[in-house]
């Protein structure tokens, strides 16, 4: 599933501002078990906003929260003034998101915000799976098939049944 331009990496840490529709901000380490769905959009992003968010949702929709964790990173790498907290607060209402959705941190070295770098994502939309053992398994950057992509998150769910019945087969 990972692409040949980004080998397996165990993902690093989310470095965010802020956090939107949840109560605690979501680590990686604690959603360790889940297979975790990272979709990085802009929202003044013409394909963020007609592909990107609305696949997010989609698989947010979906799958089982808990075996399936969706999260959204508005990743600003341009129009840093235009893109404010209020204007991220009123894009979430407006699309109707449901998933946790965070400001990346910007970087003191760029444009390119932390995590997006961290991430070595190219632009948005971006689209990051990561499996239950935060290890990065797919790295995609524009439009996903939605087929494609349910498939390898479906794929990625079902390893952990697939080691836990070895091991109840082994004992």
């Amino acid at each position: 599933m990972t692409t040949a331009n980004h080998p397996p990496m165990l993902a690093p840490e989310l470095s965010v501002e802020t956090w939107f529709n949840t109560d605690r901000p979501p680590t990686l380490a604690a959603l360790r078990g889940r297979v975790v769905v990272l979709c990085a959009f802009q929202a003044l992003c013409p394909k963020s906003v007609a592909i990107g968010v609305p696949q997010a949702q989609r698989i947010h929709e979906t799958f089982e929260p808990s075996d399936v964790a969706v999260l959204g990173l508005h990743a600003t790498f341009e129009h840093h003034a235009a893109i404010t907290r209020p204007v991220i607060e009123a894009f979430i209402q407006e699309y109707r998101l449901r998933f946790p959705v965070a400001i990346d941190a910007p970087s003191d070295r760029g444009p390119i915000p932390q995590t997006m770098d961290r991430l070595r994502m190219r632009g948005t939309p971006s689209l990051v799976l990561i499996d239950r053992f935060g290890v990065i398994r797919k790295h995609a950057f524009g439009a996903v098939d939605d087929l494609r992509i349910g498939a390898e998150i479906g794929a990625l769910a079902a390893e952990r049944m697939a080691v836990e019945l070895a091991r109840t087969s082994a004992a």
